[in-house]
């Protein structure tokens, strides 16, 4: 660990490195060190917005956001180290992966922002997955494209570029259109070959739509391809003026591909090499598996992207994990209130989340769902998130507990089953990030039984995407010749570092088993407050 007169004086010398991540409740910035260290962060948060029936963020939001983000992450430097950001060896963004933002030849935003979150997409991801042979995810910006194509949406003569969130900021920072191969995959199918986007199905597209309004070819119309390592152009005046509005950051600054937060997710702990995955879970959850092998045949249920390097990944991706459960915690502070107590929000969830260990393995018979949007997975296009009990039912705050935890990852836990069952795919290890591994042990342990591998959580693992797109960046500027990304974590970031792995416990194996068999029969619950529109 570097002195704080060392800090100091790297980050004046313009030697640190930052990294955003815009996430969907909060925007990180992270500065680290030459070591690869986080020498200070900033925040911003801030929440989606359902409008007109389209899950969206605000354009001027998201420029608040990233600005305010990396304000308090400036505030933060002055305050521990009396100097001022100026400069910065190089720096990168990573954001939400998927969705849709199209701009026109004025470089104009055409409609509001589509996120990951909607589910609106149904028919187009249906008749491009049975074109292409490929599984067309709802949520990827093509699907959202053909969409508005099939809508017969007046903006969709007018697009000149589409692209993801991070490949928009990066637009404006950098003046380049380009986007990492981990988000590009999340845009439209990647040829593992090639390492862009698959030529074949892009000529099926155009098939496709040929006389349907669409101004152009879709390559014509997608961010540029890089890989991890590969400049993606520097910040220039504009793009320092827009990120830092005081004017103190100088342009110049090298930038690294923008990546999703899967691939950044898979940077920060680890998870690049075949036979390794991760879990990152907070208000959605999604788990890599980085495959040695192709899959026997396309699932919906299964995304096929990639590493940031270009590899082959299975993703399990699902719209819903702690909201509910964090709804709950919320309701229990608001209990402890009432009664004139103050209640710490890190000791409540640390309190309620341990409880949950000492419930019934599969639960006690409770039964609970999270959707508060639509699951893919379980073929939901709206949510309903319900309780349900029986009166036989083991009905106490531990189980409670313990059904919210294990239903955070019940969609999830049906997509990996897939994998590890049907497609007998081998993983050494996941590793957790996101806040359901905040609270040390816990969502380790309920990980660990419902995939029944062992799970490893990194002390690092806290700082997440936003550290995670800062080595990206590190790893363009400070790459050895001929290293690769995997061998590069491995020697350079994590080779002391320190976490802890935890095995599953058979009993939660079996219980989680005991509970999905629930979960499977009531959907036919949720189905019925979905369709009754409660």
């Amino acid at each position: 660990m570097r002195s704080k007169e060392e800090i100091r004086e790297m980050i004046s010398a313009g030697q640190a490195i930052l990294g955003i991540e815009l996430g969907s409740t909060r925007i990180k910035s992270v500065l680290i060190d030459v070591d690869k260290s986080p020498v200070a962060s900033g925040s911003y948060n801030w929440e989606n917005q359902y409008v007109d029936h389209i899950w969206t963020y605000d354009i001027g939001e998201i420029w608040r956001g990233v600005q305010g983000s990396y304000q308090d992450l400036v505030k933060n430097v002055r305050e521990e180290y009396g100097v001022t950001v100026t400069n910065l060896a190089a720096a990168g963004v990573s954001a939400m992966m998927h969705g849709y933002l199209a701009f026109d030849e004025n470089d104009e935003l055409l409609v509001p922002f589509r996120t990951w979150r909607n589910t609106i997409t149904g028919q187009a991801s249906a008749e491009l997955s049975e074109l292409f042979a490929y599984h067309i995810p709802q949520r990827w910006s093509i699907a959202h494209l053909y969409q508005a194509v099939l809508n017969g949406e007046e903006h969709v003569g007018k697009v000149r570029f589409f692209t993801t969130l991070a490949g928009y900021i990066h637009w404006k920072l950098t003046g380049r259109k380009v986007l990492g191969s981990g988000d590009a995959a999340g845009m439209f199918p990647i040829n593992i070959e090639e390492k862009s986007y698959d030529g074949r199905m892009l000529d099926q597209f155009d098939e496709l739509v040929a006389g349907k309004g669409l101004p152009r070819k879709i390559r014509e119309l997608l961010p540029k391809v890089l890989l991890a390592g590969e400049s993606a152009g520097c910040l220039t005046e504009e793009g320092a003026k827009l990120l830092d509005p005081s004017g103190n950051l100088s342009a110049g600054v090298p930038m690294c591909p923008p990546e999703g937060d899967a691939g950044t997710g898979m940077t920060a702990t680890n998870s690049v090499a075949v036979r390794t995955g991760n879990v990152s879970a907070g208000t959605s959850v999604f788990a890599m598996a980085v495959l040695e092998r192709e899959l026997t045949k396309p699932y919906e249920e299964i995304d096929l992207v990639t590493t940031p390097a270009g590899d082959l990944v299975a993703m399990v991706h699902c719209n819903n994990c702690t909201s509910d459960l964090n709804a709950w915690v919320g309701l229990f502070k608001e209990f402890a209130e009432s009664f004139g107590i103050d209640v710490d929000m890190n000791k409540l969830f640390e309190t309620l989340y341990n409880k949950a260990l000492e419930g019934d393995a599969d639960c006690g018979g409770l039964l609970a769902y999270n959707y508060f949007s639509g699951e893919h997975i379980t073929g939901f296009d709206e949510g309903r998130p319900l309780f349900v009990r029986s009166p036989e039912s083991k009905f106490n705050l531990e189980n409670f507990m313990r059904v919210n935890l294990y239903t955070s990852l019940g969609a999830l836990k049906t997509g990996m089953d897939i994998l590890l069952k049907k497609e007998n795919v081998k993983l050494d290890r996941m590793m957790g990030h996101g806040g359901l591994f905040k609270t040390k042990g816990v969502g380790q342990r309920i990980l660990a039984g419902a995939i029944n591998t062992p799970v490893y959580v990194m002390e690092t693992a806290g700082e997440g995407g936003a550290w995670g797109i800062a080595l990206l960046a590190d790893y363009m500027v400070r790459k050895e010749d001929g290293e690769s990304l995997a061998d590069y974590l491995n020697n350079k970031v994590f080779r002391d570092s320190k976490g802890s792995g935890m095995n599953p416990v058979p009993e939660d194996v079996a219980g989680y088993e005991k509970f999905m068999e629930r979960y499977a029969k009531g959907l036919a619950i949720e189905r019925a407050a979905v369709d009754c529109e409660i």
